[in-house]
């Protein structure tokens, strides 16, 4: 069957030779007649190779396109613009296929080596600062930190992007709330030990976001804690300090309503963590969490539980404070 197809080539090679000949006697072509008629046929195959959506067909006509900007970039030419552009968007295709690629492989650090050279030549690429924040949250789950303030970077200016309203492709993601949600999330969770009053503004962003993450009891015990080592922790000091050993006073009245009002945003999120908390492998944070809950919620209810049990079973209808 190879045999047979081989000779069958070669003749039809002998035959458009001889084909060529004849005609070269009959008729020399011009030396622009040969390029007018490259570029036709190069145009031609690369428009159709384009149709169709297959990796291979794609690929052979970027290699066309790639060709006939070299060839004829210098040409005054209609096609140029459309051509010049599929190159682009090839490469920049190939580039974010690279980058996922890396990232689905875990390879975080191949991942984030790929992302950097891109962000050189396009720093606002949503794609990889949003591809780089994810795999930059996932890599420290597996304890290295040494991505993580660059990550931290990539998340703000993900999200700067996302709030200028000028995002028209929302891929890794499906929708702007899912941007939303996820980059909030991955930066709350790093700021919230460095400055837990920013990591509680962006765990509040991420659950408002209308995403995934408000029916999630991890981001509201995470809320929870960055509320209550940050702003708390602050407003409770500067209380102490100026009213600790002082009478009641108006002043005082309303210095103290800050606090308490702290800390019912922190019960608040607690009981959130816990109502949400319904799975059995669940049940041994739930425990932890409503330990937390009944302790902080007593503090700020005379030593006393009556209406814990209403919050948690309540809490959920009601818009986060």
């Amino acid at each position: 069957m190879f045999e047979r197809s081989y000779r069958i080539f070669i003749a039809a090679i002998v035959l458009i030779g001889l084909v060529s000949v004849a005609a070269a006697q009959r008729n020399p072509t011009m030396p622009t007649q040969v390029s007018d008629s490259d570029k036709e046929q190069l145009y031609a195959r690369f428009v159709e190779n384009k149709k169709v959506p297959s990796s291979d067909r794609q690929r052979l006509a970027y290699e066309d396109a790639k060709d006939y900007v070299r060839r004829f970039g210098n040409d005054v030419d209609p096609h140029l613009a459309e051509v010049r552009r599929f190159v682009v968007e090839y490469e920049r295709v190939m580039k974010n296929y690279e980058l996922h690629e890396a990232y689905a492989a875990k390879k975080y650090a191949k991942a984030f080596e790929i992302g950097r050279k891109t962000l050189k030549k396009e720093p606002e690429n949503f794609y990889v600062l949003a591809t780089l924040t994810e795999a930059g949250y996932d890599n420290a789950q597996t304890g290295d930190v040494t991505l993580n303030e660059e990550t931290i970077g990539y998340a703000k200016s993900a999200l700067a992007i996302v709030e200028s309203g000028k995002l028209t492709s929302f891929a890794p993601f499906a929708m702007i709330e899912d941007a939303r949600g996820v980059l909030n999330f991955a930066l709350g969770w790093f700021l919230r030990a460095q400055s837990p009053v920013e990591a509680a503004d962006a765990f509040s962003q991420a659950i408002n976001s209308g995403g995934r993450f408000k029916d999630d009891p991890l981001i509201y015990n995470l809320l929870g804690i960055a509320i209550l080592k940050g702003e708390y922790v602050q407003v409770a000091a500067d209380y102490n300090t100026k009213f600790g050993n002082k009478p009641p006073s108006p002043e005082q009245q309303a210095a103290w309503q800050r606090v308490v009002k702290l800390g019912e945003r922190v019960i608040d999120a607690y009981a959130r963590a816990v109502a949400l908390s319904t799975r059995p492998e669940q049940a041994e944070g739930k425990a932890k969490m409503l330990a937390h809950l009944t302790s902080l919620y007593k503090h700020f209810h005379n030593n006393s539980d009556a209406g814990l049990s209403d919050l948690i079973a309540t809490v959920l209808s009601k818009p986060l404070p």
